[in-house]
Protein backbone atom coordinates (compact mmCIF):
# COMPACT_ATOMS: atom_id res chain seq x y z
CA UNK A 1 0.00 0.00 0.00
CA UNK A 2 1.07 3.38 -0.82
CA UNK A 3 2.04 5.49 2.21
CA UNK A 4 -0.20 8.10 2.93
CA UNK A 5 2.67 10.90 3.91
CA UNK A 6 4.68 10.15 0.71
CA UNK A 7 1.09 10.80 -1.54
CA UNK A 8 0.84 14.06 0.31
CA UNK A 9 4.55 15.41 -0.02
CA UNK A 10 4.67 14.41 -3.27
CA UNK A 11 1.24 16.30 -4.03
CA UNK A 12 2.78 19.47 -2.25
CA UNK A 13 5.92 19.18 -4.16
CA UNK A 14 3.86 19.61 -7.64
CA UNK A 15 1.02 21.65 -6.59
CA UNK A 16 3.17 24.40 -4.52
CA UNK A 17 6.11 23.66 -7.20
CA UNK A 18 3.70 24.80 -9.62
CA UNK A 19 2.59 27.84 -7.79
CA UNK A 20 5.72 29.25 -6.86
CA UNK A 21 7.15 28.92 -10.73
CA UNK A 22 4.19 30.71 -11.82
CA UNK A 23 5.04 33.46 -9.08
CA UNK A 24 8.35 33.73 -9.22
CA UNK A 25 8.16 34.07 -13.69
CA UNK A 26 5.14 36.25 -13.31
CA UNK A 27 7.01 38.64 -10.99
CA UNK A 28 10.04 38.91 -13.41
CA UNK A 29 8.24 38.87 -16.42
CA UNK A 30 5.98 41.92 -15.52
CA UNK A 31 8.51 43.14 -13.01
CA UNK A 32 5.85 44.38 -10.37
CA UNK A 33 4.89 42.65 -7.22
CA UNK A 34 2.25 39.92 -8.16
CA UNK A 35 1.57 38.85 -3.71
CA UNK A 36 -1.10 41.22 -2.66
CA UNK A 37 0.07 42.19 1.36
CA UNK A 38 -3.53 42.50 2.91
CA UNK A 39 -4.62 40.43 5.50
CA UNK A 40 -6.92 38.04 3.92
CA UNK A 41 -4.02 36.63 1.91
CA UNK A 42 -1.55 36.52 4.50
CA UNK A 43 -4.46 34.41 6.93
CA UNK A 44 -4.82 32.24 3.80
CA UNK A 45 -1.52 31.24 3.23
CA UNK A 46 -1.22 30.50 6.43
CA UNK A 47 -3.94 28.44 6.95
CA UNK A 48 -3.20 26.56 4.13
CA UNK A 49 0.30 25.82 5.69
CA UNK A 50 -1.32 24.96 8.70
CA UNK A 51 -4.12 22.20 7.43
CA UNK A 52 -1.11 21.04 4.68
CA UNK A 53 0.94 20.67 7.94
CA UNK A 54 -1.51 18.71 9.93
CA UNK A 55 -2.15 16.78 7.25
CA UNK A 56 1.10 15.57 7.40
CA UNK A 57 1.49 15.09 10.70
CA UNK A 58 -1.92 13.00 10.63
CA UNK A 59 -0.43 10.73 8.15
CA UNK A 60 2.82 10.33 10.12
CA UNK A 61 1.17 9.36 13.63
CA UNK A 62 -0.11 5.76 13.21
CA UNK A 63 -3.44 6.52 15.74
CA UNK A 64 -3.70 10.16 15.81
CA UNK A 65 -6.62 12.02 17.87
CA UNK A 66 -9.51 12.15 15.51
CA UNK A 67 -9.03 9.12 13.29
CA UNK A 68 -12.60 7.79 11.92
CA UNK A 69 -12.24 4.47 9.94
CA UNK A 70 -15.52 4.68 8.00
CA UNK A 71 -14.37 3.56 5.09
CA UNK A 72 -11.83 1.04 3.46
CA UNK A 73 -8.07 2.60 3.22
CA UNK A 74 -7.54 1.32 -0.67
CA UNK A 75 -10.82 2.53 -1.56
CA UNK A 76 -10.18 6.02 0.59
CA UNK A 77 -6.64 6.11 -1.57
CA UNK A 78 -8.24 5.53 -4.79
CA UNK A 79 -10.69 8.67 -4.12
CA UNK A 80 -8.65 10.82 -2.61
CA UNK A 81 -5.90 10.03 -5.63
CA UNK A 82 -8.10 10.93 -7.83
CA UNK A 83 -9.52 14.37 -6.02
CA UNK A 84 -5.52 15.44 -6.18
CA UNK A 85 -5.26 14.25 -9.62
CA UNK A 86 -7.97 16.70 -10.36
CA UNK A 87 -6.83 19.31 -8.43
CA UNK A 88 -3.55 19.54 -10.04
CA UNK A 89 -5.28 19.45 -13.40
CA UNK A 90 -7.51 22.25 -12.62
CA UNK A 91 -4.08 24.25 -10.81
CA UNK A 92 -1.95 24.01 -13.85
CA UNK A 93 -5.05 25.15 -16.14
CA UNK A 94 -5.73 27.66 -13.92
CA UNK A 95 -2.20 29.30 -13.61
CA UNK A 96 -1.76 29.33 -17.45
CA UNK A 97 -4.86 30.22 -18.05
CA UNK A 98 -4.84 33.60 -16.09
CA UNK A 99 -1.56 34.72 -18.14
CA UNK A 100 0.00 37.71 -16.83
CA UNK A 101 -3.29 38.76 -14.30
CA UNK A 102 -2.49 36.30 -12.00
CA UNK A 103 -2.27 37.69 -8.61
CA UNK A 104 -2.13 36.33 -5.08
CA UNK A 105 -4.74 38.12 -3.29
CA UNK A 106 -5.68 41.89 -4.05
CA UNK A 107 -3.50 44.41 -5.30
CA UNK A 108 -5.22 47.46 -5.28
CA UNK A 109 -2.30 49.55 -7.29
CA UNK A 110 -2.41 47.46 -10.53
CA UNK A 111 -5.04 46.87 -13.04
CA UNK A 112 -5.17 43.26 -15.09
CA UNK A 113 -7.03 41.73 -17.70
CA UNK A 114 -9.85 40.39 -17.23
CA UNK A 115 -9.96 36.77 -18.29
CA UNK A 116 -13.44 34.89 -19.13
CA UNK A 117 -11.78 32.12 -21.22
CA UNK A 118 -10.91 28.62 -20.92
CA UNK A 119 -11.62 27.30 -17.20
CA UNK A 120 -12.49 30.96 -16.42
CA UNK A 121 -15.42 30.41 -18.54
CA UNK A 122 -17.07 28.16 -15.96
CA UNK A 123 -15.54 29.29 -12.61
CA UNK A 124 -13.88 32.68 -11.80
CA UNK A 125 -11.76 31.13 -9.52
CA UNK A 126 -10.81 27.81 -10.29
CA UNK A 127 -7.63 28.14 -8.17
CA UNK A 128 -9.47 28.18 -5.02
CA UNK A 129 -11.57 25.57 -6.42
CA UNK A 130 -8.01 23.25 -6.61
CA UNK A 131 -7.63 24.18 -2.78
CA UNK A 132 -11.13 23.01 -2.08
CA UNK A 133 -10.19 19.60 -3.90
CA UNK A 134 -7.13 19.03 -2.04
CA UNK A 135 -8.89 19.73 1.66
CA UNK A 136 -11.46 17.04 -0.04
CA UNK A 137 -8.76 14.21 -0.75
CA UNK A 138 -6.63 14.58 2.58
CA UNK A 139 -9.66 14.84 4.49
CA UNK A 140 -11.03 11.49 2.35
CA UNK A 141 -7.50 9.60 2.56
CA UNK A 142 -6.72 10.25 6.24
CA UNK A 143 -10.38 9.84 7.53
CA UNK A 144 -9.97 12.33 10.46
CA UNK A 145 -12.66 14.53 12.28
CA UNK A 146 -10.01 17.08 13.02
CA UNK A 147 -9.17 17.64 9.23
CA UNK A 148 -13.38 17.79 8.88
CA UNK A 149 -13.48 20.21 10.61
CA UNK A 150 -10.42 22.30 9.14
CA UNK A 151 -11.88 21.21 5.63
CA UNK A 152 -15.21 23.17 6.58
CA UNK A 153 -13.25 26.29 7.78
CA UNK A 154 -11.41 26.08 4.91
CA UNK A 155 -13.98 25.83 2.74
CA UNK A 156 -15.69 29.05 4.40
CA UNK A 157 -12.13 30.92 4.17
CA UNK A 158 -11.69 30.64 0.69
CA UNK A 159 -15.60 31.51 0.14
CA UNK A 160 -14.74 34.53 1.66
CA UNK A 161 -11.82 35.53 -0.32
CA UNK A 162 -13.43 34.81 -3.49
CA UNK A 163 -16.37 37.14 -2.70
CA UNK A 164 -13.37 39.64 -2.01
CA UNK A 165 -11.93 39.09 -5.42
CA UNK A 166 -15.11 39.07 -7.09
CA UNK A 167 -15.95 42.77 -5.56
CA UNK A 168 -12.64 43.77 -6.40
CA UNK A 169 -12.69 42.83 -9.76
CA UNK A 170 -16.08 44.41 -9.81
CA UNK A 171 -14.82 47.49 -8.97
CA UNK A 172 -11.93 48.01 -11.77
CA UNK A 173 -13.66 46.27 -14.59
CA UNK A 174 -17.52 47.28 -14.54
CA UNK A 175 -17.07 48.74 -17.81
CA UNK A 176 -16.74 45.06 -19.85
CA UNK A 177 -19.59 42.84 -21.33
CA UNK A 178 -18.72 39.97 -18.22
CA UNK A 179 -21.97 39.28 -15.86
CA UNK A 180 -20.57 38.90 -12.10
CA UNK A 181 -22.28 37.64 -9.76
CA UNK A 182 -25.01 38.99 -7.34
CA UNK A 183 -22.32 40.16 -4.55
CA UNK A 184 -24.97 42.40 -2.09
Amino acid sequence: MIKTWIVILLHQLIFQGMFVAKNIFLHRKIGKKIRGHNFEATISILFFAFFIGTAVVMSLIQQPIGKIQLLNDDFTMVVGLGLLALNLIISAVSLMGLKDSWRVGVLEDQKTELVATGIYRFTRNPYFLSYALMFAAYTVILQNLLLVFLSICGFWLVHYMVLKEEKYLLSIHKDTTYVFPDLS
